[in-house]
């Protein structure tokens, strides 16, 4: 008997799952992505000539509810029309009953890879406030993301930045009726199996509680979201994520604390990273705003509201803000002294 190699295996289930697009206007083209709720293939769209990006469930057959959820996902990412946000072009259902939606086709990087060509502080800061914009329009539509993390954010080679993966978005409503609720339970609570863990990276594995309510991924992922509190759950839950992933950026470490080697950051910034993720969401930034605001006065040079400067260091602010024209002014005295001393001889 002739055993197949894992290779050969691998292309069989992937033949097997490949969607059936007779009928539609795309031709598959290749696989992208796994994730826990479909794939992502790369697509072409024969009408217009262009490559597109078509999410699909896995299997044929699989249950109305994750049908629904990637309906409700496609629903979600429609109307959010932002530059940071990837576009939904089309939704439908195959041939074989899954259901598909496809998007703008996506090229770049993820941040985690892309970060590591960034070596200026105040680029990385001025890509994370693009991060910032994007979500902070998505929380003025009432849409939170719930999993915010390097993986899921993407930057293009002209540098454009795209939050990605709105899968676990939950919307907020005020005054839900039962009938709303009855119509889309998934407005507060979000069920999704177990994701396969097809890589090491912790940052890949979204955490599922034992109400199996999903929460977001470790180390990203607020207290709240942790302790499945989903009536807790609000704008200061994506903040949690935003400081998790600020300090990211800035030190390639998510979590708080010193490690060995680990790069030392400005205690400014430190602050900023700290009070975003901070336990208890009151003592959290209030809104995406405030703490990109804080981001801003830290690159123009002002001080920041998450930290309180000492004398010395409010000295030491302002001569790095000030510091041309402070040796300006002292070259210029210097210069004066040498002429006095020179015509006192």
């Amino acid at each position: 008997m002739k055993f197949l190699s894992d290779s050969a295996l691998e292309r069989l289930r992937e033949g097997t799952e490949a969607p059936d697009l007779a009928g539609t206007r795309y031709r598959l083209l290749e696989r992208i992505a796994r994730g826990g709720m479909g794939v992502v293939y790369a697509a072409e769209d024969e009408n217009l000539q262009r490559r597109v990006a078509l999410k699909v469930l896995d299997v044929p057959g699989t249950d109305g509810d994750l049908a629904n959820r990637l309906v409700r996902e496609a629903r979600v990412l429609a109307a959010l029309e932002h530059p940071g946000i990837v576009p939904v072009h089309d939704v439908g259902t195959l041939a074989d009953g899954r259901v598909f939606y496809t998007m703008k086709f996506v090229e770049g990087q993820r941040l985690d890879k892309y970060i590591v060509s960034v070596t200026s502080i105040p680029d990385r800061l001025r890509l994370f406030l693009r991060i910032c914009d994007a979500v902070a329009f998505a929380h003025a539509r009432g849409v939170l993301h719930r999993d915010l993390k390097p993986a899921n954010i993407m930057v293009g080679p002209f540098g454009e930045v795209l939050v990605m993966d709105w899968g676990l978005a939950k919307i907020l409503r005020s005054g839900d009726s039962k009938t709303t609720r009855a119509a889309d339970p998934d407005a507060t609570i979000f069920e999704k199996p177990k994701q396969s863990a097809l890589s090491g990276d912790s940052t890949e594995v979204s955490v599922v509680t034992g109400h199996g309510t999903i929460l977001g991924t470790p180390g990203y992922m607020s207290p709240e979201q942790a302790r499945g509190d989903v009536e807790l759950v609000d704008a200061r839950s994506d903040i949690f994520s935003l400081g998790a992933l600020l300090r990211f950026i800035l030190t390639g470490n998510r979590e708080r604390g010193s490690t060995p080697g680990a790069v030392r950051i400005d205690k400014s910034l430190s602050a900023i990273c700290a009070k975003a993720t901070a336990a208890s969401p009151a003592e959290r930034y209030p809104d995406v705003q405030e703490m990109a605001l804080d981001i801003s006065r830290y690159l123009d040079g002002l001080a920041v509201g998450a930290h309180k400067e000492t004398l010395l260091e409010k000295a030491g602010r302002s001569y790095r803000r000030y510091r041309f024209f402070i040796l300006l002014v002292a070259a210029y005295l210097a210069m004066r002294v040498l002429i006095l001393l020179f015509l006192h001889r």
